[in-house]
């Protein structure tokens, strides 16, 4: 695990935090798009999505509109980190990611030609269909009348920053070659890093990477262990509950804040209110 300070725009924190300015995450599309964009809402780093209450929920990278069109874009940072590309299951993703922003900017009684445009893309440290193209651009056709596009305003965009394709534009070429090297060969990529050496300055941000990388993966898993192991003698259900109580408990006691619990975990008032109760009679024990 990389410590902040070494982390890379090619890093999905990173990524996500830097994204989150307008300016940066326009240029950012309108480089990889090749098309110019109206001015664009406040970009929002993980931004969740769940519509119901047992469907799956999403965590999109960065979400942002065009202030203009309306179009909605959602950039994702895909590395591997060790698994396999089919692992990632990137089509399926990309169906249900489109699926649930459209279910989220449709709301009770709005017309259908309400929906906006919308633009799920995803950047890739590797060849995601291994054809050796540096954009994949897909859209929705008719398969008996190919030149007969259905129109529904949504497509799926993948770019592949491994490709060595001569016919992609100079500027994409060094944005590509920055995020596989962190070494900037342009201006708009020396901007980015000069962003990215400010921000590994960032107290605020520091600190934040710890508890997401650090207690999610180690104190949150001990959490879930312990809950598989409750689970294996009380039941599966009364298990998990207990593991993420655990988990919330730790977290607590390592000095998440609620907002934390809240954006991370999911976690509800009564939820926290359960850990905090759960952690005061821990402590009174002690004394």
């Amino acid at each position: 695990m990389k410590k902040y300070e070494e982390l890379g725009f090619s890093d999905q924190f990173m990524f996500n935090k830097l994204m989150e300015d307008p300016k940066l995450c326009k240029r950012v599309l309108e480089l990889l798009l090749q098309t110019e964009l109206s001015e664009l809402t406040t970009p929002i780093a993980e931004k969740g999505i769940k519509e119901t209450a047992d469907g799956k929920a999403i965590r999109l990278d960065v979400y942002t509109k065009d202030s203009v069109s309306g179009a909605v874009y959602d950039a994702e940072m895909q590395n591997l980190n060790r698994r396999s590309v089919d692992s990632l299951y990137l089509p399926e993703r990309s169906r249900y990611y489109q699926s649930a922003i459209d279910t989220a900017e449709l709301k009770e009684g709005d017309d259908y030609r309400k929906l906006p445009d919308c633009n799920i893309i995803f950047l890739c440290t590797f060849d995601p269909f291994d054809k050796g193209l540096y954009r994949y651009s897909f859209g929705e056709y008719c398969e008996e009348s190919p030149g007969l596009m259905l129109q529904s305003r949504a497509r799926k965009v993948f770019f592949n920053t491994l490709s060595c394709n001569e016919k992609m534009p100079k500027a994409i070429s060094c944005f590509f070659n920055y995020i596989n090297t962190g070494i900037p060969s342009d201006e708009f990529t020396r901007e980015i890093e000069k962003m990215v050496e400010e921000a590994r300055n960032n107290v605020e941000w520091s600190r934040e990477y710890l508890l997401q990388k650090v207690w999610r993966r180690d104190i949150i898993e001990e959490g879930r262990e312990e809950g598989r192991e409750i689970g294996l003698v009380e039941g599966r259900a009364e298990g998990r509950a207990e593991g993420r109580l655990n988990e919330l408990v730790q977290m607590l006691e390592n000095g998440a804040t609620e907002d934390i619990l809240r954006k991370y975990n999911k976690a509800t008032d009564e939820e926290i209110a359960t850990a905090r109760e759960r952690l005061a009679s821990s402590d009174e024990k002690t004394e």
